[in-house]
């Protein structure tokens, strides 16, 4: 994995955990309160996601 993919990499990690601190666990996971944290997850999960899809498609244009 590339150095700039490792960067992400750990950006994504780092807002999955803040986010994940940040939620309030006593109420409802889609209260109002608790939906931009939710929202910001999955956006780095997504993010997560379309990084490993990048660094897979830069190691097959590497083989070629």
């Amino acid at each position: 994995m590339q150095k700039f993919y490792k960067v992400f990499l750990v950006v994504f990690i780092v807002f999955i955990a803040i986010n994940l601190y940040a939620l309030d666990w006593q109420t409802d996971l889609l209260s109002e309160d608790n939906l931009k944290f939710v929202f910001s997850i999955a956006s780095a999960v997504i993010g997560l996601i379309l990084l490993f899809v990048l660094d897979t498609w830069s190691r097959i244009g590497a083989k070629k």
